[in-house]
């Protein structure tokens, strides 16, 4: 179970937001609806522990992630959050496998090279295990990111506007990956995004 309580955001600019409550079930699949400036980044932010909000709480599995030493943060966020951005941050001079290698490090656990095999192998990549992202195709790229994100068998998975710069075709066959990736690891979904042509494809949605 994911918990957000009495979530409030300020901004440098004195803008103050107030985030609904909102109550997310172990295994579901939430949208989150915005539009550009309605603060959908930085609850992702918030309920993935990257930011901290100027009151309120967020809670993944019983633990309240704001109440954690910022070591003990890193580590929490590292093995039970996923996150998959509209644009890859994998490390340039690191190989496919490298990268996530450096994710089990991050999260304190040991390196698992039969769990990479396993995650590139779902992901029909396994063949690039040896390559530098720079030498990968964008949809290479993407499937890369959603690996790394879901290598250490988060609890969530979350992904920021995964389609907003894609064609329709490569905007479902992105979704259906997501779609995938969390039931195989048995983690709760959010995806954020402005990208209407999505929305049916979920049940429960969050608006902003």
């Amino acid at each position: 179970m994911i918990q957000l309580s009495s979530i409030i955001q300020q901004y440098d600019t004195g803008l103050r937001i107030s985030f609904p409550d909102w109550q997310i079930p172990d295994g579901a699949r939430w949208l989150m609806l915005g539009r550009s400036g309605s603060g959908k980044t930085t609850l992702l932010h918030i309920l993935s522990g990257l930011l901290r909000p100027v009151s309120g709480e967020v809670e993944i599995d019983g633990t309240s992630l704001y109440r954690l030493a910022p070591r003990e943060l890193d580590r929490f966020r590292g093995s039970r959050i996923g996150l998959v951005f509209q644009r890859p941050h994998l490390i340039s001079s690191l190989t496919v496998e490298e990268n996530l290698q450096i994710a089990q490090q991050f999260a304190g656990l040991p390196q698992d090279k039969a769990r990479i095999r396993e995650v590139l192998d779902s992901l029909s990549i396994s063949d690039k295990s040896a390559s530098f992202p720079g030498q990968l195709s964008q949809g290479q790229l993407q499937r890369v990111s959603i690996a790394r994100a879901v290598i250490n068998r988060p609890a969530l998975l979350i992904a920021d506007e995964p389609t907003a710069s894609l064609d329709d075709d490569n905007a479902a066959s992105a979704l259906e990956l997501l779609f995938e990736q969390s039931a195989q690891n048995g983690a709760t979904l959010v995806v954020a995004t402005h990208d209407q042509r999505i929305k049916p494809a979920f049940n429960n949605t969050y608006q902003l």
